[in-house]
């Protein structure tokens, strides 16, 4: 444990890899407690706002995708995503593939996992939820694949592992 502290210290990119925003539930915000459905929390002008004339920057959008997602927002959430400067960033990529698999399109989410893994083969959070989408369509075999995957990746005693071997055991995946 004392390793995985130290390499998030030294490389903080390492923890969007590992968890993508997190071990635990994204803590609500005013984007789910004040806003209407579809609006975010601007923090500039601390207001709801559409997403399309949001002043957040990615970072701020991401975290808002996060939250909107585990609050069963999914196509709010797509809505956001489409509104980020590089959608094809590979934590962007993942978002778009758990938001797609969550709301049932499990195929346009594979694509999503495949394309965010494309571009950073390193993507634990990705392999995890790729993972937890081969579990949900019955194939344990895929998902033990991207077990072995996050685990030959250094992805040990990360949630992204967790996650994935907790779908496996039960048939159920994470919502975040």
């Amino acid at each position: 444990m004392r390793l995985i502290t130290l390499t998030l210290a030294l490389f903080p990119m390492a923890a969007i890899a590992a968890g993508g925003g997190g071990d635990t539930a994204p803590k609500p915000s005013e984007t789910t407690t004040t806003c209407a459905e579809g609006l975010v929390w601007d923090l500039a002008t601390e207001s709801c706002m559409d997403p399309a004339t949001s002043t957040n920057d990615d970072t701020a959008r991401l975290d808002d995708v996060r939250e909107l997602a585990y609050d069963g927002q999914y196509l709010a959430a797509l809505n956001v995503l489409d509104t980020l400067e590089n959608p094809q960033a590979p934590l962007a990529l993942t978002y778009y593939g758990f938001a797609h698999r969550k709301s049932g399109d499990i195929d346009l989410g594979m694509t999503y996992y495949n394309a965010a893994i494309s571009a950073d083969p390193n993507n634990l959070l990705a392999r995890s939820y790729m993972g937890q989408g081969h579990v949900a369509s019955g194939d344990q075999v895929l998902a033990q694949v991207q077990l072995t995957e996050i685990r030959m990746r250094g992805g040990r005693d990360t949630w992204a592992e967790t996650s994935l071997v907790n779908a496996i055991n039960t048939g159920v995946g994470a919502s975040y």
